[in-house]
């Protein structure tokens, strides 16, 4: 019965709004953007509810000591103390806990960003060397769409920047498109399964 309910309330809701979806009605409509405004609110449940099972992780691990405990206790203490500078001196600009978001977390931030864009250089590079035809041809349109974007690649030659531009544009936009209609597909599939009742992975069933 526990399995039964949730899995009926996902087909009707979802036969429903594909049904609202291809053929509109005004009450469908309303329906529609109640159940919009409900999403909402289920959105701030399951914030609560994610924030206690964070909180609940870090804690479990501090009291096993496992590997990294030590940040765990780095990460419930800022969580605390920037909810508390919230509370206290407000969100105002100026404020205690502006001054922390500004000059503490958006830096940190930033350096994380960073960080990332290093790691992403570093696979680009491993992915750029010419080991194959495609690397090759990956390589060489990497390198004339960079060289294009900057002031020396037109200085090189007027007409780079128009050959970067065509590879942005044509090349680049019909694989970006597949690959958005491969997700697509992929993410109507998986709503299919679970309207369907064939994917439970998402009420703790196989």
């Amino acid at each position: 019965m526990k399995k039964n309910i949730p899995l009926a309330i996902v087909f009707v809701l979802g036969v429903a709004f594909i049904i609202q979806f291809f053929i509109p009605s005004r009450p469908s409509q309303i329906a529609f953007n109640t159940m919009i405004e409900w999403d909402l609110i289920l959105f701030v449940f399951a914030s609560v509810i994610a924030v206690d099972s964070l909180v609940r992780h870090h804690i479990l691990k501090i009291s096993r000591k496992t590997k990294g405990w030590g940040y765990s206790i780095v990460y419930l203490g800022a969580a605390v103390f920037m909810i508390l500078a919230a509370v206290f001196s407000g969100t105002r600009e100026g404020s205690f806990y502006m001054k922390l978001f500004n000059y503490a977390l958006a830096p940190m931030q930033a350096t994380m960003f960073a960080i990332l864009a290093f790691y992403m250089a570093s696979a680009s590079y491993r992915a750029f060397r010419a080991k194959s035809t495609e690397a090759t041809m990956l390589l060489v349109s990497a390198f004339i769409v960079m060289l294009g974007l900057i002031p020396q690649g037109a200085a090189i030659w007027s007409g780079l920047p128009k050959v970067s531009e065509w590879l942005l544009v044509i090349p680049n936009m019909a694989a970006k498109r597949g690959i958005t209609f491969g997700i697509g597909l992929g993410i109507t599939a998986t709503s299919l399964k679970i309207i369907l009742g064939i994917e439970r992975n998402w009420m703790g069933g196989h």
